[in-house]
């Protein structure tokens, strides 16, 4: 794919995506850390009603950390791996209070110092509240970059830095939103919408397929 394509693809998807931003409801890069965390493996909507209900009870670091597994498993018991997850979600606001003065690092090697957090959630954080140009490759990242030819890896660290290569400057800021929102609504898994895409002129997918 040139680089010529590329920048239609991704000036398509930003017109046709008027916000894009994740779709984890937070008030602070705290709230945004933890639901992150929870969402490995576990839809947005899913963690939303999760986190509603857990920061009305820990809303900071501090509260999170004074509460016992138990309690925290039985907020956060609705999801996939609750019981590492709420692990992982109490060390991580020990460490912050401890390390980092209750506030979320904003280096990546602080941020994959914490329990629970791994490059792509790492990316997550750098990208949505520090506004750092990366990609976090989940799920529909990996497939769509694969699907379209827009950067193909057998690993979604290779896809990740071949999409921080040949996205076009502009747009990489918002290319990990762009591509995760058109991945779970447009270009799905098993039936991509491809009679409805913004960018069905310029795929490589339908070639392949059609």
């Amino acid at each position: 794919m040139n680089s010529e394509k590329r920048w239609e693809i991704f000036n398509a998807l930003k017109r046709e995506i008027n916000n894009p931003t994740t779709e984890l409801i937070f008030k602070n890069p705290f709230e945004l850390l933890i639901a992150v965390i929870l969402s490995a493996q576990t839809t947005d909507i899913q963690v939303n009603k999760i986190t509603d209900k857990l920061f009305k009870v820990a809303p900071t670091p501090e509260d999170l950390a004074k509460l016992s597994l138990t309690s925290i498993e039985s907020i956060i018991n609705k999801i996939g791996l609750y019981k590492n997850k709420a692990k992982n979600i109490q060390q991580t606001s020990q460490i912050l209070i401890n390390e980092f003065s209750s506030q979320v690092p904003r280096k990546r090697e602080g941020l994959e110092r914490l329990p629970g957090v791994g490059r792509k959630t790492a990316n997550v954080i750098l990208n949505t509240i520090f506004n750092e140009p990366v990609i976090a490759v989940d799920t529909h990242i990996f497939r769509l970059a694969n699907r379209i030819n827009l950067g193909q890896g057998k690993t979604p660290l290779e896809v990740e830095k071949k999409l921080t290569k040949t996205t076009p400057k502009e747009f990489l800021k918002d290319a990990h939103h762009l591509l995760i929102l058109h991945g779970r609504y447009t270009c799905k898994a098993q039936k991509p919408n491809c009679l409805s895409c913004c960018i069905n002129h310029l795929c490589e997918y339908k070639y392949k397929n059609f």
